[in-house]
């Protein structure tokens, strides 16, 4: 439909010169009453051409050429709006679009060939995955999703820490509780990890070692230990979701490698960097920032500054077209430092893509509250999953903007009925597949001989729906807005269910049941499609 009105507009400017200055943009129209698509085209030329809107509408609109079978009428709305009708019976096209493509169908090859690298997730090995990480964890691999859909070459990457001060307390956690089931009286400080698996970690330790690990140093047996079990404990949570990473990446590995030493000498021998009392700072305010900022304290110890700028060199070194980062809004006012450093030393940060989401509160009877003191006081993902399944936690945490706050509704989530949104679209792909069973039961197939007779207003409006999917799952790529996936399949479900109220298939004249089951078929593709895309199954039966 837009691949023909650019045609039309292409054969236009040959006789209209002026037509050739301007990007020509068709948009979908709010409201159906103004057409299928709208273009501002004459408004933004009026000024060039020194025509009022309306006079370069009128010339424009009797210069194009096109087949009444498609389009039906074209209008001038409002100050110059040029407005655009499809014939009811061109549009059932649609659909041997949809079913040609069948999996494929909205995914694109516009990026082929680039690659990107999303990093989400990225805790460290200090205990088991929250809400909050959830979200993160949900939100990155939808995204990646994404990018996947049109045409990126995508690697997921975790980043981690195992070292440093948080690492040595972990160690030191494990070991009083060790020391505790051996007997001795600990005081146990309260800034120490609390949780139950760490108590779990030390009694594994105490039942393989009995009292040998006494005088073992809390970084050694017992921090490694803990790091194991905690990985494994993530890992198992996130596959319970779907999510799996091509790489880990261990910030110890920057200094291993001698990239944090590299980087040091690099900021020093532009002058970026200088010391004072004892730390290194890095020059931020001459690089646009509000103010300088230390990067290596007066410890000895680096701030977080300068792994992550050193990291972010490695993703460039790799050959990464796109670097997707995904934060929790702490992290709001710290990456812009990394950024700086990095177009200090030459790098691109416009290839850098920083995406900022807000955290999660569990709701129950309008309350907030804490699901378990199992593991410490906070509430696991894990225990999310194993309370209302995989595919409604996924849902719900990517069916509201990443850049609002989300209440997640626990009395909502558990429903199994089409108040809970996940149901409300797994329960249409059902549907479909239910009807299409009994269909063949009566004999009926879906057929595209007789898609004209897809004219009434439920059928268009469903029709035009499966149209606009290409370009919704293009829109929410390329601006990283999963949540309008789940907006879109949403109407797709409300359209259906409206079309099945009305339209009558099973009963109905052979050709039209006919098709029509064509037409629910499309849907149930893009149903399937879209929720393939949020990485949520599809049911053929609830």
């Amino acid at each position: 439909m837009k691949k023909y009105l650019q045609d039309i507009f292409k054969k236009a400017a040959e006789k209209l010169d002026y037509l050739n200055e301007v990007e020509k943009i068709f948009t979908v129209p709010n409201q159906s009453n103004h057409g299928d698509y709208s273009t501002n085209i004459a408004l933004i030329l009026s000024k060039k051409i020194k025509k009022s809107p309306k006079d370069v509408a009128t010339e424009i609109i009797s210069n194009l050429d096109y087949d009444k079978f498609v389009i039906e009428k074209i209008e001038i709305a409002g100050p110059g709006f040029i407005n655009f009708y499809f014939s009811p019976s061109f549009v059932p096209n649609i659909l041997t679009e949809v079913l040609k493509e069948n999996e494929n169908y909205g995914k694109s090859d516009k990026y082929k060939g680039k690659r990107a690298l999303v990093e989400f997730v990225s805790a460290n090995p200090t205990g088991p995955l929250t809400v909050g990480h959830g979200r993160n964890a949900v939100i990155g691999d939808t995204i990646a999703n994404m990018l996947e859909w049109i045409g990126y070459n995508v690697d997921r990457e975790y980043y981690f820490n195992n070292a440093g001060r948080q690492m040595r307390v972990l160690g030191d956690s494990v070991k009083l509780r060790y020391l505790q089931l051996l007997g001795n009286k600990i005081d146990f400080p309260e800034d120490y990890y609390q949780g139950q698996y760490i108590k779990e970690i030390a009694a594994k330790l105490n039942d393989e070692f009995g009292d040998a690990l006494v005088n073992e140093e809390p970084e050694g047996k017992f921090k490694n230990a803990a790091e194991t079990e905690i990985f494994a404990d993530i890992n198992k949570t996130l596959s319970k979701l779907g999510i799996k990473f091509n790489r880990y990446y261990n910030e110890h590995t920057l200094y291993e490698d001698g990239k944090i030493e590299s980087l040091l000498n690099a900021f020093k021998n532009k002058n970026l960097s200088y010391e004072k009392d004892g730390a290194i700072w890095l020059k931020l305010s001459e690089l646009g920032n509000d103010a300088d900022k230390v990067i290596v304290k007066s410890t000895g110890e680096p701030t977080y500054r300068l792994p992550d700028i050193a990291y972010h060199i490695t993703k460039f070194e790799r050959g990464y077209d796109l670097m997707v980062d995904l934060f929790g809004s702490d992290h709001n006012a710290t990456y812009p430092d990394v950024l700086a450093g990095l177009r200090s030393l030459g790098y691109n940060s416009d290839n850098v893509k920083v995406l900022i989401h807000q955290f999660v509160t569990i709701m129950q009877k309008g309350e907030i509250v804490k699901m378990s003191t199992r593991k410490a006081n906070y509430i696991t993902l894990d225990e999310l999953i194993d309370e209302v399944g995989s595919d409604v936690v996924r849902y719900f945490f990517i069916m509201r903007s990443m850049s609002s706050h989300l209440n997640f509704d626990l009395d909502l989530a558990k429903k199994q009925s089409d108040e809970n949104p996940v149901f409300y679209l797994q329960y249409a792909h059902a549907r479909i597949a239910s009807i299409l069973r009994m269909a063949k039961e009566e004999n009926l197939v879906a057929s595209y001989n007789n898609l004209n007779l897809l004219s009434t207003q439920e059928e268009q409006s469903l029709l035009k729906k499966l149209y606009e999917f290409p370009e919704e799952v293009m829109f929410c790529a390329e601006n990283y807005e999963p949540h309008k996936i789940t907006s879109y399949l949403e109407d797709l479900a409300t359209s259906f269910h409206k079309f099945y109220t009305v339209c009558r298939i099973i009963g109905s004249e052979k050709q039209l049941a006919e098709a029509r089951l064509a037409l629910i078929s499309g849907v149930q593709r893009v149903m399937k499609n879209g929720l393939t895309i949020l990485g949520l199954s599809a049911p053929e039966k609830m």
